[in-house]
């Protein structure tokens, strides 16, 4: 038999993907669930404290989904771009990782995202990734062995802070400028093997 906590989890995931943060109350999780509201608060502190919870676990699923279905033999410049589109479209897909490209939704839980180590999971999560991926390029030679591991994870974690100021930078603006950053970012750690190309 599932825990409480375990099936406030779920409920709470069902909900949000089907009405939305916003329209979503505790009163409908703890109803779904068949407890009483007070048995919510024992496991979470808010209904923002389990969103982000669901939201960061949505968030990893969606970076390992896209870990496997890149070819790690392509062209790295391509590679990368490919996981950056992937990561946009998964995102905009998916109910609840949506809600990040929510004004109301980002300026009432950004901060809940950030009590709960949102940005330390989500950069530990896109380092564990990149560096394998970098490191196969490198022995490859499609990457300068010139650039540390830590250099790289510097500039790839670049691309995750501006997806954070997206807001500021404009939701029509950021898809194109996130393919640009990236592509400016990529091409002088590729190695180019025939100089007239």
């Amino acid at each position: 038999m599932e825990d409480t906590k375990t099936t406030i989890f779920k409920c709470g995931k069902e909900l949000f993907a089907s009405r939305g943060f916003k329209n979503t109350s505790v009163s409908d999780i703890t109803n779904a669930v068949g407890i009483g509201i007070g048995k919510f608060y024992r496991h979470y502190a808010s209904k923002e404290q389990l969103f982000i919870e669901i939201f960061l676990d949505e968030n990893e699923k969606l970076k390992k989904s896209i870990m496997q279905s890149v070819d790690p033999d392509s062209d790295p410049v391509k590679a990368v771009k490919q996981i950056m589109k992937l990561d946009l479209e998964g995102m905009k897909s998916n109910p609840i990782l949506k809600e990040w490209y929510n004004r109301d939704f980002f300026n009432k839980l950004r901060q809940e995202f950030y009590k709960q180590g949102g940005v330390e999971k989500s950069l530990d999560l896109l380092n564990t990734s990149v560096v394998n991926l970098f490191a196969k390029w490198k022995s490859e030679g499609k990457i300068r062995k010139d650039m540390d591991d830590e250099f790289i994870c510097a500039l790839c974690q670049a691309v995750f802070y501006i997806d954070l100021h997206k807001e500021e930078i404009g939701q029509d603006y950021f898809p194109k400028l996130l393919e640009y950053v990236t592509e400016a970012i990529m091409k002088p750690l590729t190695i180019v093997k025939d100089k007239n190309a």
